[in-house]
């Protein structure tokens, strides 16, 4: 099973590419969701009202099993195609690039489009961080004040980062684990008289 996986830092904004009078503006976003999509897209359009096309493809999900190429009203299969190939050349996911296109005056046919948008994208992935991330996942521990020490000294043991910490008598603590550890931690807790964990996907 996949604990990590490989995405961009931080967002890469206003590559440039010229061709033929055409310029090219290229755009990449870390995105985990759909709103996320949507915000970066909707930003891009209201930055360049005037364009002629707003070119795009993503990768969400583990292995990229969430993808669109978007055309935008080039030649189908000339834009949003490419700019995907790129991700998929740099093995990421979990990425938005986008391809702002002014045209120039000149046309530049179907495999003149297709170079200049995988062009676009590579250089805009270029100039982005690419990071390995490992998936995590949320965990509740409810537990004996009394107990904090030990579950404290548990979590810090997997590198758990506690999101959350409710010091009742019965104390509730919310923490997020890498996924590659949530057997053992798991399996950790209910060993322990008195504690009761979830995971909270």
């Amino acid at each position: 099973m996949l604990h990590e996986y490989k995405t961009i830092e931080k967002p890469v904004e206003n590559t440039l590419l010229k061709e033929k009078g055409s310029k090219f503006i290229g755009f990449a976003f870390p995105v985990n969701n759909e709103a996320e999509l949507k915000n970066a897209l909707e930003k891009i359009r209201t930055e360049h009202p005037k364009a002629t096309h707003h070119c795009y493809a993503f990768r969400m999900g583990l292995n990229g099993e969430n993808y669109r190429a978007n055309d935008d009203g080039e030649p189908s299969g000339s834009a949003g195609l490419p700019i995907y190939n790129q991700l998929l050349a740099n093995e990421i996911t979990n990425v938005l690039v986008i391809s702002v296109r002014y045209y120039g005056g000149t046309k530049l046919g179907v495999s003149g489009l297709v170079k200049a948008y995988k062009e676009s994208a590579k250089i805009t992935l270029e100039e982005a961080q690419i990071i390995t991330k490992e998936l995590e996942t949320e965990i509740e521990i409810q537990f004996q004040f009394n107990q904090q020490n030990l579950i404290f000294t548990l979590l810090s043991k997997f590198e758990a980062k506690v999101l959350n910490f409710d010091s009742q008598q019965t104390a509730v603590i919310s923490a997020r684990i890498k996924l590659k550890h949530k057997d053992a931690i798991t399996e950790s807790l209910n060993n322990i008289q008195n504690v009761v964990c979830k995971i909270i996907e």
